[in-house]
């Protein structure tokens, strides 16, 4: 899987052929056809696996921020560092970048790239707790998640270019702050 996502990462699904995909892994063309059948499933079990890996960290990172929150007083320090690891980890990790430009290219082709938004359904789950809870007033959660994502996150990728270029820890922070304000605004329990 490793060796297949550094192929398709480095020459896109049409160049990568399965010949450099089994040199790079140390295997027999024919071992990739056996598990695999061919280049499309294997390309797709290689974006599912980063993915679930993805999803993995991100739900570790809402329970150390968001599943921490005990009352609405917490509630805006637990986003900002829910908002500052997230938008630190979006904006400076290179595979998760080229992983995503590679599913922006490819999705036409895949559509089933598309299927699922785990990421935003937990965070969703999460506000969906707290409006229970009436720490937050929040009618469309899955709404509220995308909001809050882009919130957090959308300024610090611009000013990466995607995580090309390094944004300054002080900036990552001045950035989610203000999102969190906006959210905040938008969706505290009055």
């Amino acid at each position: 899987m490793r060796a297949a996502l550094k192929v398709f990462l480095a020459e896109g699904y049409a160049r990568a052929g399965v010949d450099a995909i089994a040199a790079e892994a140390g295997v027999s063309k024919r071992t990739i056809y056996d598990y695999y059948g061919g280049k499309e499933r294997l390309f797709l079990s290689a974006v599912a696996e980063t993915r679930a890996g993805m999803e993995q960290t991100f739900d570790d990172l809402l329970r150390r921020t968001i599943d921490e929150i005990d009352d609405a007083d917490d509630i805006e320090a637990a986003l900002v560092a829910f908002g500052q690891a997230f938008a630190t980890e979006v904006s400076r990790s290179s595979e998760r970048a080229a992983v995503l430009r590679l599913m922006i290219a490819e999705i036409r082709h895949f559509p089933a790239l598309l299927d699922g938004q785990p990421t935003r359904d937990a965070l969703a789950d999460r506000l969906r707790d707290l409006d229970k809870r009436g720490l937050l007033a929040v009618p469309d959660p899955a709404e509220a998640a995308e909001f809050l994502g882009m919130l957090v996150t959308g300024p610090v990728q611009n000013r990466s270019w995607y995580g090309a270029v390094a944004v300054e820890p002080a900036e990552i922070e001045r950035l989610v702050r203000s999102g969190v304000r906006i959210f905040l605004a938008a969706y505290r329990a009055t």
